[in-house]
């Protein structure tokens, strides 16, 4: 991924360089204390995949300067600001953005967030192959109808929008939804699902054990996808994912709890959040095979 940064701050764009660089998210193709260069043109010449931006700078702020590019800018925007209010937030995204990050940057957070994106933009680009190859069939073929996403590439495409589908448990996750889909109106223990699960694993010598690794394995990405609806409803509490997502997954009561912890700058920690792992799964399963 080519990314492109725009900070009036030297250090935070030093600090997102190296975090890109460490972790292999991406090249730096451009590093700029202005957004006044910003332009489209700018932008294909380096090829730019993900543009993240500051809000408020002198001159050019990052609203104003992604209102100009983004009717043209195929790629993601993400924008850091140390601004929390909800008007500015809102007012973002409406120009375009699809991520914000509150500062100070979280090393973790960013990780996270960009490879998410990555992930988005290669999803994207397969669709727009796949786009491609079906304008190429004869009308006849065209006709037929494309066939529906398998249960893999729904649960894929789900766990990228609760920001786990890099987790260590996503695998997981998608093996019990696979066990789930394969024996219909089974509602066993979470313990003889994972082990059921670990059993049809090849390389799988010792089942008890696996599904032990697994049930741990999978409340830290399930903590991981709570955290991450809970920042994005504590950045705006309109925002889609959260107002869809956060419901559906978890009790309400414990997401409004870490968002409070999230905007009095507390770190949650996974013995704050009550996981509720079955109602977790089976949420994840029917929204897969509605």
């Amino acid at each position: 991924m080519n990314i492109l940064l725009i900070d009036d701050d030297e250090a935070i764009r030093m600090m997102l360089q190296d975090i890109i660089e460490d972790y292999n998210l991406g090249e730096v193709v451009a590093s700029l204390p202005s957004a006044a260069e910003l332009t489209n043109s700018l932008l294909a010449l380096h090829h730019v995949d993900i543009l993240i931006i500051d809000m408020l700078m002198p001159g050019i702020d990052g609203i104003a300067a992604v209102s100009q590019i983004k009717k043209d800018f195929t790629g993601k925007i993400i924008m850091l600001s140390q601004v929390e209010s909800k008007d500015l937030v809102g007012k973002a995204y409406e120009q375009g953005v699809n991520y914000y990050i509150t500062k100070p940057l979280n090393r973790n957070e960013i990780v996270s967030i960009i490879r998410n994106v990555s992930e988005h933009l290669r999803l994207e680009s397969f669709a727009q192959n796949l786009q491609s190859s079906l304008a190429s069939l004869t009308p006849q073929a065209m006709a037929a109808p494309a066939p529906a996403p398998s249960p893999a590439q729904k649960g894929t495409a789900l766990l990228q929008e609760l920001g786990i589908a890099n987790a260590p448990g996503a695998q997981d996750l998608l093996d019990i939804i696979s066990y789930l889909t394969r024996h219909p109106g089974m509602n066993p223990s979470l313990k003889q699902l994972f082990t059921n699960v670990a059993s049809e694993r090849p390389a799988t010598s010792d089942a008890p054990r696996e599904a032990k690794a697994m049930e741990q394995r999978l409340r830290r990405t399930i903590y991981q996808a709570h955290v991450h609806l809970a920042t994005l409803g504590a950045v705006d509490y309109t925002n889609p994912r959260f107002e869809e997502y956060a419901p559906i997954y978890f009790d309400y009561s414990d997401i409004r709890n870490t968002m409070r912890l999230i905007e009095n700058d507390e770190k949650p920690s996974l013995s704050q959040v009550h996981i509720n792992t079955k109602k977790f799964i089976f949420a994840l399963y029917d929204a897969i095979t509605r």
